[in-house]
């Protein structure tokens, strides 16, 4: 085994431009893959986690049926305060649970006294909603407490920035909202403008923001009926596990009717991003049956141009009494050398390339935030997995051509020219 891998590296050498321009295609292809795996991966993450800890939280309950007519926030289907309560705790004592923030969402009118126009609202304890979306005081300028948080105190409102501007509110306007409650009666509060929040894609990117004892006044509801708590998780990699246990013990929990009462969701069922996301990895996937296409084609290519070149040469080896497996062997060696040294090399290239990114630290704007930094990064296994890949599919070029030399018969071999 020894004695053949040395002559297949040495032939190798031999032809050395057509070796060296072979294993150009292989890095190349090699590089390309994995700078777009580490680039792509890293907008997606970046994204993924701008509307999770700006908006929706990784998870989120609600009463079954409320999801499917959220667009017109229902308030028919609000967690009363002792399913609300219910569900917090059982939440909360989820060793996976970082924190959980309960909501009251619904539609309004809004009024500077001038004009009118609808609104979405979010009615939210602010301290637990930045410890459930720590993001989310980041698109609110305004008003700031003393721990360097905006402020949402009873009688205050965080309007939308699009609403904001097309209704020129700024910081410290009087305001009213209205609102009707689930029996059909129309109130309305006064408040005053003391943030706003920056506008983002999707589903919440447009919502205006109240304290729930606010949202309790104005729509008439007793005190802890909400109809959303959202969840943030310790770790983000535990998502499906956590929603798979938590999905089986609130699934037990039932009505009257023997009918479940919460239903719960992942961020990727409540956020179109979602689609993006599945896009994105389909054209990683894509992009890899790209590189074992540019690998078959090259080393197969490079290998059957060795057999007819060197049909003489396996024509005297097989006189002198080399078997046909080892013919075989001595093409799968070379294939596979080729294919080593470019997954290898294009590993290292593309490492460094990362690595330089990072340094250049590339910016990109989102929403509001126009400095996010996207940190490319890949992890060693994808790197592996991609480079045995490689290796693989460069043994599987070289089967054909080493085949086709191994029945090669001497006598017709050494007549060639």
């Amino acid at each position: 085994m020894s004695k053949i891998a040395k002559i297949a590296y040495r032939n190798l050498l031999r032809y050395s431009r057509r070796t060296m321009l072979t294993s150009m295609l292989v890095i190349i292809g090699m590089v390309a893959v994995l700078l777009f795996i580490a680039i792509a991966g890293s907008f997606k993450q970046l994204m993924v986690g701008q509307i999770t800890d700006s908006m929706l939280g990784h998870l989120q309950v609600h009463r079954k049926g409320y999801v499917s007519s959220i667009e017109n926030s229902p308030l028919n289907l609000n967690l009363n305060t002792k399913q609300a309560t219910k569900l917090t705790d059982i939440l909360k004592g989820n060793d996976q649970v970082n924190s959980v923030s309960a909501r009251l969402k619904f539609g309004g009118m809004i009024s500077n006294f001038i004009e009118t126009s609808n609104i979405r609202l979010n009615g939210i304890n602010p301290e637990n909603e930045f410890q459930t979306v720590p993001l989310l005081s980041q698109r609110v300028n305004g008003k700031m407490g003393s721990d360097g948080t905006p402020t949402l105190n009873p009688g205050e409102l965080w309007v939308p920035e699009t609403l904001a501007k097309g209704m020129k509110l700024k910081i410290g306007a009087q305001v009213v909202l209205v609102a009707t409650n689930k029996d059909g009666s129309v109130n309305g509060v006064p408040l005053v403008v003391s943030g706003i929040v920056g506008a983002m894609t999707g589903p919440g990117g447009r919502d205006g923001y109240l304290n729930i004892k606010d949202a309790y006044q104005l729509l008439r509801v007793k005190d802890g009926e909400v109809n959303e708590i959202a969840i943030r998780l310790s770790r983000f990699n535990a998502l499906e596990p956590v929603f798979s246990d938590l999905q089986k013990q609130l699934s037990v929990i039932k009505n009257k009717k023997e009918k479940p009462i919460f239903e719960i969701h992942t961020w990727e069922k409540l956020s179109p991003f979602s689609s993006i996301a599945k896009i994105i990895d389909l054209l990683t996937l894509f992009v890899k049956v790209i590189l074992i296409a540019i690998v078959l084609v090259s080393i197969m290519n490079v290998m059957l141009m060795a057999v007819y070149e060197r049909i003489r040469e396996i024509g005297t080896i097989a006189a002198i009494g080399t078997r046909p497996g080892k013919i075989r062997l001595l093409f799968l060696m070379e294939g596979l050398f080729l294919g080593i040294f470019g997954a290898v090399t294009g590993s290292i290239i593309s490492l460094g390339i990362i690595q330089f990114l990072n340094w250049k630290s590339i910016t990109m704007s989102f929403g509001k935030q126009d400095t996010l930094v996207l940190t490319p990064s890949i992890a060693m296994s994808e790197v592996f997995i991609t480079a045995l890949i490689v290796v693989a599919i460069s043994a599987l070029a070289s089967l054909q051509p080493a085949v086709k030399a191994s029945k090669l018969e001497p006598v017709d071999a050494l007549r060639h020219f």
